[in-house]
């Protein structure tokens, strides 16, 4: 088996990146990740709106509340035609 090379980039970053994949490539998101609050409590928010949402579609899907929305639209169809 060969020796596996690694090759070192060559030449330095542009100081102006004028490609989308320059940009990207030079882009410092650790530094982002690290400095900015709203990555520390994205996940945090996420999670703890997952059990708000769970009771509003539990609620928004109940029998009762579908058997007035079908009433409701019955009687709109019914205003129209």
């Amino acid at each position: 088996m060969a020796d596996k090379v690694v090759e070192k980039p060559v030449g330095n970053p542009m100081k102006f990146p004028y490609t989308f994949s320059a940009k990207i490539a030079q882009f410092p998101l650790k530094h982002y990740i690290k400095n900015q609050w709203i990555w520390r409590y994205y996940f945090l928010a996420f999670g703890l709106s997952i059990p708000v949402f769970y009771k509003i579609s539990k609620l928004a899907n109940s029998p009762g509340n579908k058997k007035a929305w079908a009433e409701s639209q019955a009687k709109e169809h019914a205003e129209h035609h």
